[in-house]
């Protein structure tokens, strides 16, 4: 087991590149989610307000959605890598200013200025991280990327809370500057030309974004992403938004069970995205990536009728299992159907949509919970997954198993018959064309040759 563990790292061995995207992407995670717990405490102590937590909220991911919409092409024509250094700068700065920030009304313009940072981020990593490993290593690659996130997921919050309770917000601003500045420190050390394959392909910025928003529907990795993870969008937003009256209303399971219950999700997303290449390897990209969502389906509608906690623990750590693997899916998608020279706007209008699909769905996540119960929200996300699983079904055709599963195999026997039959036949008619010379040769050169 252990050798197994050691292989899946292998990349990080071979790649010294996307050793240091893998560290710089670890560092800037975590200042991420240690971000998002220290500016929801921080707005809530000064404010005690709701709405102004919600006005943070979507400070947060709304820039993703206009950049995606607006600004994509900006991560396919600019230097990735000063791209990714300059939002790890801001993200720094704007951390730095926060202790000395008490308007909450301030407080919430730098959570967006940190939001539009990470939009431009995340697409400009994920689109230069498949030109810094070879083509063996980018599924395991794409698996160790994804892992950390989720590490980071579960571990950012945690140390949020502690330093939060010990030394206040204060002291977390300026520890989540400093992991913004490590992973620029980082990125600045990895060539630019290695972030980029591909010479851009630009033609104007309007046309650009229509270009990037075509690519996605024409392009049917693309399109299903696009259709099948915005479709799980809805039931995310619903698991989301009746995750806390669930566990304290329904479950009766306090701040205690709660944090067991996100420590729970958060363990199946590190398990599910590190195991997704080896999955990828024997399953197909087509019967993983819908198996990923239908385990989503069963594990969250199961869960919607746990008689406690611990179960509904157990349940929701099953379910995102298959989420940390769909993910994986996703971001392979993507490189399969984008060129590197459009990858960027691609992610950009995926995640900018996702993001969009999200935050409409909360709202009405909200309504659902209010109206029907927490209970009820899950079993209608469990629903909702599984209508994302026959898309996912739907869409990604059978053919991609084959080429996902056995290439190596049932191509390269192939190959080796074509190359053995090729071979035997150049041989017989060398054999054939040798003993017609001979029959053939004139007598004197016979004669010349014994001699």
């Amino acid at each position: 087991m252990a050798d197994r563990a050691t292989g899946r790292l292998s990349p990080l061995r071979r790649n010294p590149g996307f050793a240091l995207l893998f560290w710089a992407t670890a560092g800037s995670a975590i200042g991420t989610y240690l971000a998002a717990l220290a500016l929801s405490v921080d707005i809530f102590d000064r404010t005690g307000s709701g709405a102004w937590l919600a006005a943070l909220l979507i400070a947060d991911f709304l820039p993703i959605v206009v950049i995606g919409i607006t600004l994509g092409p900006l991560v396919d024509r600019l230097s990735r890598r000063r791209l990714m250094i300059l939002s790890d700068l801001v993200r720094a700065a704007t951390f730095v200013a926060l202790p000395f920030v008490e308007r909450p009304g301030v407080i919430v313009a730098l959570a967006a200025v940190n939001g539009i940072a990470t939009g431009f981020f995340r697409p400009a990593a994920w689109a230069g991280f498949p030109n810094l490993v070879s083509e063996d290593d980018r599924e395991q690659a794409t698996s160790l990327l994804s892992t950390v996130e989720h590490v980071a997921w579960m571990l950012g919050p945690v140390l949020a809370g502690g330093l939060l309770a010990i030394h206040g917000t204060d002291v977390a601003y300026w520890v989540n500057a400093a992991t913004f500045l490590l992973s620029a420190l980082l990125v600045a050390r990895i060539p630019a030309a290695s972030l980029r394959s591909d010479e851009p392909i630009t033609k104007g910025h309007w046309e650009d974004l229509r270009a990037g928003l075509g690519l996605v529907f024409n392009s049917r990795p693309l399109l299903t992403v696009l259709v099948a993870w915005n479709a799980s969008a809805l039931a995310t937003a619903f698991v989301n938004v009746a995750e806390v009256p669930l566990v304290k209303d329904d479950l009766d399971g306090g701040n205690i069970g709660l944090g067991f219950l996100v420590g729970a999700t958060g363990f199946g997303l590190v398990v599910g995205s590190f195991f997704a290449a080896s999955a990828l390897e024997r399953l197909g990209m087509r019967a993983l990536y819908a198996g990923s969502l239908l385990v989503m389906a069963i594990g969250f509608g199961v869960a919607s009728a746990s008689p406690t906690v611990a179960v509904a623990a157990v349940l929701a750590a099953f379910a995102t299992i298959g989420n940390g693997a769909a993910i994986v899916c996703n971001q392979l998608l993507v490189q399969e159907g984008a060129p590197d020279a459009m990858r960027g706007r691609a992610l950009a209008v995926l995640m900018s949509t996702y993001y969009g699909v999200l935050g409409l769905a909360m709202a009405g996540g909200g309504l659902l919970v209010d109206g029907a119960g927490a209970r009820a929200a899950w079993a209608v996300a469990g629903v909702v997954y599984l209508l994302s699983t026959v898309l996912a079904l739907v869409l990604i055709r059978p053919s991609a198993k084959a080429r996902a599963v056995r290439p190596a195999e049932a191509a390269g026997l192939e190959r080796i018959r074509t190359l053995m039959t090729e071979i035997d036949e150049t041989r017989r008619r060398e054999q054939e064309s040798g003993l017609s010379d001979v029959s053939l040769a004139p007598p004197e050169r016979e004669t010349r040759t014994g001699s």
